[in-house]
Order: structure tokens, then C-alpha cells, then sequence
């Protein structure tokens, strides 16, 4: 088994290098998605947010109301530290779950968006890092997520910085430019990686 860390600032295009790399074969464990999960009506990760966070942070139908608990936690350091005391230990053991049942012989592929700030490099074979310049990902947030800008530079500044992400990389794929670009990039890196 290869363990594969894949990461890259909000905006560079990660979700996209994951999806490529599981098109060839590679099995995606994608922390975004499972911190999706351990928050669901009715698991232990919701009563723990609600109990820390107030009532407030669920919509109506009794789901996390992420971007009412976004707008709380991405502006202030020490609710986002409580927030990730919550959720990360509860994505980490779904990941380990998920690894375990890859086999022997797979490629797995952590899409870990915190990798750099929680310290992680050191669990991976390999760490890759889908860079795009600030400016770049800022449009991208505003243009094609429609985020505020002021709520873009928030979710940008609250993550590592693009100069410590490229500080852990042990391969780099430049997605500053169009798609196009992209999918020879991470066929190559693929190449490297299945040895």
C-alpha cells in the first residue's frame, strides 16, 4: 500500500486532483466528506457540536447549518481549535477504517485539506500539494462559489500559508492555470507514484 497525502489551500483545485486520481485508480479517503459524515443527525459529532456551539449552529430540519458555524469559527482562532477538537479525531478513525479496507495493493489518496496545520506530512509515504496562487484562489472562491470576498480572505487566512504547504510537498502540481492543464500534471504524478 502507498499512503498518500494530498493537499492544497481552499480554492487550488484539490477536489478536482482528487477526482482525477481516482479516475485511474487510486482510493480516495476525502476528510472534507467524512467530517461531512461524523456530523449527521443523530451521531455523536452533532450532540458534541451543538453541546459546544449552541442550539444555533442547526438548521431547521435539525442538520449542521455549516455556514452559520463557517461565519463563527472561521473568525475567531479559538472556536475553530474547539470545533477541530471535535471533528478530528472522529475523521481520523473513519480514516484509518477506510484505509484499512483498501488492500494490500492500493494507491490511498488522504484528500486531507488541514494536512499542513495539523501537522500530518509525517503519516504519509508522500505528500502532494495542488499550489495556485492566493489571488487565484480568491477569484475562484468569489466567482465560482460565490462566497463574499471578505468570507474568502477569512477561509484563506485560516488555513497554512501557501509558502508552508510547499514547505512539506514531496511532489507539487501547479493548478494556477486552466483545467486543461491540470489533467497531464496529475497523470504524471500518478505515473511517479504507482512506481
Amino acid at each position: 500500500m502507498v499512503k498518500v497525502g494530498l493537499t492544497g489551500g481552499i480554492g487550488a483545485g484539490k477536489s478536482e486532483v482528487s477526482r482525477l486520481l481516482a479516475s485511474y485508480g487510486a482510493v480516495i479517503v476525502d476528510a472534507d466528506r467524512i467530517a461531512r459524515e461524523v456530523v449527521e443527525p443523530g451521531t455523536p459529532g452533532l450532540a458534541a457540536v451543538v453541546e459546544e456551539f449552541g442550539p444555533e449552529v442547526l438548521s431547521e430540519d435539525g442538520t449542521l447549518d455549516r455556514p452559520k458555524l463557517g461565519a463563527i469559527v472561521f473568525n475567531d482562532p479559538e472556536k475553530l481549535r474547539a470545533l477541530n477538537a471535535i471533528v478530528h479525531p472522529l475523521v481520523g478513525a473513519r480514516s484509518a477504517e477506510l484505509e484499512a479496507a483498501a488492500g494490500p495493493d492500493a494507491v490511498v489518496v488522504h484528500d486531507v485539506p488541514l494536512l499542513t496545520e495539523n501537522g500530518l506530512a509525517p503519516l504519509y509515504d508522500l505528500v502532494i500539494v495542488v499550489d495556485a496562487r492566493p489571488r487565484t484562489q480568491l477569484d475562484r472562491l468569489v466567482r465560482l462559489r460565490g462566497m463574499a470576498e471578505h468570507e474568502a480572505k477569512a477561509r484563506m487566512e485560516a488555513q497554512a500559508t501557501r509558502e508552508q504547504r510547499l514547505a512539506i510537498a514531496d511532489l507539487v502540481i501547479d493548478n494556477d492555470g486552466p483545467l486543461e492543464a491540470l489533467e497531464p500534471q496529475v497523470r504524471e504524478v500518478w505515473e511517479r507514484v504507482r512506481g
